[in-house]
């Protein structure tokens, strides 16, 4: 199984998967894939639109027919490939809160169907962490649920829709980032579970994606100690050798999460990080949320080689690693040549899916009762967005509640610009107060209380984790999708019940 020193080079890229700033293929991209590179990431920065991307991938293909191509795309609020106008779907927490395999499956299905008509073939989804602790920064609504069961099945269920569609599912970030208050681009979580929680909470979902036949997991970079006391799960050889492999019994490819995030580059560095996962049993390198130019990835491909050289890295495990890569490309491969057209899309399923989980909560004596009937004055709270939601994605109701009630007002306000009343520009008309994971921003709770105070008639809307109810109406969305908000809008005026 050992290669020649000189195909080292093209062993190392064939390992990676790196991402680049444009709307078409850079000529270092282009030229990468003719010396081994064997796959490449899409963030938002290179999305138009679907037609758009097509051509992306069909220059990329040009230069290698079997390339990976990858995207983050968890069709709900980190969305890749709507990130312009939001997803037309209603994202992992709202699928869990309908609860119908069935629904999660299809809406998987035509995610899959519109990514393999643009070219993609890999899609880093779906998030199968359980969101067992309510103050997680990162997960939150990007997961299925609390409940390890409930998690599983749709993961399940999400996994063989879009493979079905034609692209590979990638479940993550194993072992789990649910219980945790840390955000892993920026520092090391650690979870701290014994071994019996984890088996029957973080690792159930994994267990299911493995059954399900995932074609890839991505690792967390997250500090377990009941699995592995020093090292975190994506440079662990207990973790993903002793767990991922030999217990939950998974062939296909492990994809670490990027190695540009602090909770590893600010430990091990961009390059020793990339080093020791690959050694621990990773097979691929996704870099290029932040690192993503031509002088990363080759700083990344000549560690690569150097620690082979240096005998850090066993040229067979590397050897190992560039074969599993080259594997799924072969079965993107198939599985683009069996995909269903883009004819077969049920294009409606996004909001078919985004009405069936708003929730609406009313109290005995609420002073207010659902239609709206007249223009209203919407106040949303905006709380920080993580970088894996992304800062250009919009959200919000007040759009398409002004398309159903003309007249309607918005305003946004951030901790910084909070007024002393929320409400008092919105007069006599109706107020609609619109709040993402309201139990974890105190300043939003002191805003929507002061505002509750004056107006005890407004609507609360929560389009993140439902977790603090409050109000006498109470619109719960699980999620801050485009569909999502339409599907508000649309409850808020009466158009569905």
């Amino acid at each position: 199984m050992t290669a020649p020193a000189g195909h080292l080079p093209t062993l190392a890229a064939a390992v990676l998967q790196p991402g680049f700033v444009g709307t078409t293929p850079p000529p270092w991209v282009c030229r990468w894939l003719g010396d081994g590179l064997g796959s490449v990431v899409l963030f938002a920065r290179n999305v138009v639109d679907t037609a758009q991307v097509a051509e992306l991938t069909a220059t990329l293909r040009a230069e290698r027919p079997d390339v990976i191509v990858a995207i983050d795309e968890e069709a709900g609020d980190v969305t890749r490939i709507e990130s312009g106008r939001g997803s037309s779907r209603p994202g992992n927490y709202a699928l869990g809160a309908v609860d119908d395999p069935a629904l999660t499956e299809a809406v998987a299905l035509d995610l899959g169907v519109e990514l393999a008509a643009a070219g993609v073939t890999l899609d880093y989804a779906p998030d199968a962490d359980v969101n067992s602790n309510p103050a997680n920064p990162v997960i939150g609504v990007r997961s299925f649920g609390a409940d390890p069961a409930l998690v599983a099945r749709h993961t399940a269920a999400w996994i063989r829709g879009l493979q079905r569609g034609g692209v590979a599912a990638c479940a993550k970030h194993f072992p789990g980032h649910g219980d945790t208050r840390v955000d892993s681009h920026h520092d090391l979580p650690r979870i701290t579970a014994d071994r019996a929680r984890l088996d029957a909470c973080e690792l159930a979902p994994f267990r299911a994606a493995v059954a399900a036949g995932a074609q890839a997991v991505m690792t967390g970079h997250l500090l377990v100690p009941a699995l592995d006391a020093e090292l975190p799960a994506t440079l662990s050889q207990r973790i993903l050798g002793g767990l991922l492999r030999d217990e939950l019994g998974f062939s296909g490819v492990i994809v670490t999460d990027a190695v540009e995030m602090r909770a590893v580059a600010d430990r091990y560095g961009f390059a020793g990080a990339a080093v020791r996962a690959l050694a621990a049993g990773a097979d691929a390198i996704c870099v290029g949320g932040e690192r993503s130019d031509e002088e990363a990835a080759r700083e990344l491909r000549d560690a690569i080689v150097a620690a082979v050289v240096a005998g850090e890295l066993p040229e067979e495990r590397l050897a190992e690693a560039a074969k599993r890569v080259g594997q799924l490309a072969a079965w993107t491969m198939a599985a683009r040549a069996a995909r269903p057209s883009a004819a077969h899309r049920a294009s409606d399923v996004g909001l078919v899916a985004a009405r069936r989980a708003v929730r609406v909560t009313t109290g005995p004596d609420a002073p207010v009762a659902l239609p709206l009937t007249r223009a209203a004055h919407v106040v949303e709270f905006e709380p920080p967005r993580n970088i894996a939601i992304g800062a250009e994605t919009p959200w919000g109701i007040g759009e398409p509640l002004a398309e159903l009630l003309p007249g309607t007002t918005t305003v946004r306000h951030a901790e910084h610009d909070v007024p002393a009343d929320p409400g008092v520009a919105a007069g006599d008309r109706p107020l609609v107060l619109v709040v993402r994971d309201l139990h974890r921003h105190g300043w939003m709770r002191a805003a929507v209380r002061r505002a509750l105070d004056s107006r005890p008639d407004a609507v609360v809307v929560e389009l993140g984790v439902p977790e603090l109810v409050v109000g006498a109406v109470h619109l719960a969305t699980h999620g801050a999708t485009r569909a999502s908000g339409r599907a508000a809008a649309e409850v808020l005026t009466g158009r569905i019940r």
